[in-house]
């Protein structure tokens, strides 16, 4: 579904990916994990297009199709969705306006209003959110869960078929990482060929989602992939450490 082939990017005249690659295949949950400030946020934002970044070489493929020269609307209409780290708020657009219009952007046609009332409100109460969060601004004084919530919800309701997860598990509490984590695994498992790309610093949110692959950054590009295992022994002796003791196993090797 998605390739990533010798991808050099920078911002501010930094290279912050350093020929970067990836392969995600129809249905597979990838995670990436590293320190802070090794690319991580910067590899979402730029499958997405963000114009803050400039590619410098390289190829984005999705489903075949060179994403480069797409716009960030073109993109989403081909199925990719990014929930961001800290998602935006938008005074004066109603959160209904904004996922109404989302949703009839994406399929070409207008959505009715008794439709979308219904899906958004059957959302809302999976995701154990207040129903009135749907007619206020775009995540306007929503608190940090109901952002990520909302987030979850305009995946229910647009139905991607690539999810990229950018720390969704920051600014969560314990009950609204489960009900979030079981909301998405219910989704992948109604959608098995949607593919998803976790990006993390706990493995807690993988206890929803068991990934296929979990993959370590440094320096703007992956030095390591391996399993599920590979997120808790980071979670154990941390990215230093691990790094340490990788580096002494090549030695022994």
């Amino acid at each position: 579904m998605l390739k990533i082939e010798n991808l050099i990017v920078k911002a501010n005249n930094k290279i912050i990916l350093d020929k970067f690659n990836l392969i995600v295949n129809d249905g597979e949950i990838h995670v990436i994990m590293g320190p802070n400030g090794v690319g991580k946020s910067t590899l979402s934002r730029v499958i997405m297009g963000d114009y803050n970044y400039e590619v410098i070489s390289g190829n984005i493929y999705f489903n075949n199709d060179n994403l480069l020269p797409l716009s960030t609307d073109e993109r989403a209409k081909k199925g990719i969705f990014l929930a961001m780290q800290y998602p935006m708020e938008i005074d004066g657009v109603s959160n209904q306006d904004f996922l109404r219009t989302a949703i009839s952007s994406i399929n070409n046609k207008r959505i009715g209003l008794y439709d979308f009332i219904i899906k958004c409100e059957k959302g809302a109460e999976e995701l154990s959110m207040d129903k009135d969060l749907i007619h206020r601004s775009l995540n306007v004084g929503f608190s940090g869960g109901e952002k990520k919530k909302n987030e979850v919800l305009q995946i229910k309701l647009l139905k991607p078929n690539f999810i990229i997860l950018d720390e969704l598990d920051s600014g969560l509490d314990i009950d609204s990482l489960k009900i979030v984590g079981e909301n998405i695994k219910k989704y992948k498992d109604e959608n098995p060929n949607t593919s998803i790309l976790i990006i993390t610093h706990h493995p807690k949110i993988l206890e929803f989602l068991k990934p296929d692959y979990v993959h370590i950054m440094d320096k703007g590009r992956i030095y390591q992939s391996g399993n599920y295992e590979l997120a808790l022994e980071i979670e154990k002796f941390g990215y230093i450490d691990r790094k340490n003791i990788l580096t002494v196993e090549d030695k022994n090797a």
